[in-house]
């Protein structure tokens, strides 16, 4: 097996993020993604797709600072209509962080927060 040999072809991708009020964002998340809650134990509370669809599993975890600042790592989440899926999620919590989108290659987003102020993008692919 070389070192970029997956381990198994099968495996499961869970992004956890750090929160200190994981029932707040899980609400957010659940809303902004359409996930549903599939578990739940000590700081942990894990969020996934109605059973049936394929996707990637978001956990929030608890953590007791806040967050320091920018994001290492953030999602992207890719839809037709940017403007419109941007007000969805400010109307439920989010926060853009500027007025016009990034136009780059052909790509548009936009970047905004979620309620603990993590970063992540809504962007829309080239036509």
């Amino acid at each position: 097996m070389s070192d970029f040999d997956l381990p198994s072809r099968n495996a499961t991708v869970t992004v956890t993020l750090d929160s200190s009020d994981p029932e707040t964002l899980a609400s957010f998340w659940s809303e902004a993604l359409g996930y549903q809650e599939i578990g739940r134990v000590d700081q942990y509370i894990a969020l996934g797709p109605a059973p049936g669809l394929m996707n990637i599993k978001l956990v929030l975890q608890r953590v007791s600072e806040t967050k320091p600042g920018k994001n290492r790592m953030h999602l992207d989440l890719w839809v037709d209509d940017i403007d419109t899926e941007a007000a969805r999620l400010e109307a439920i919590g989010a926060r853009r962080l500027q007025d016009k989108p990034f136009d780059e290659n052909g790509f548009l987003w936009y970047q905004l927060a979620d309620p603990e102020g993590n970063e992540f993008c809504i962007g829309r692919l080239p036509l």
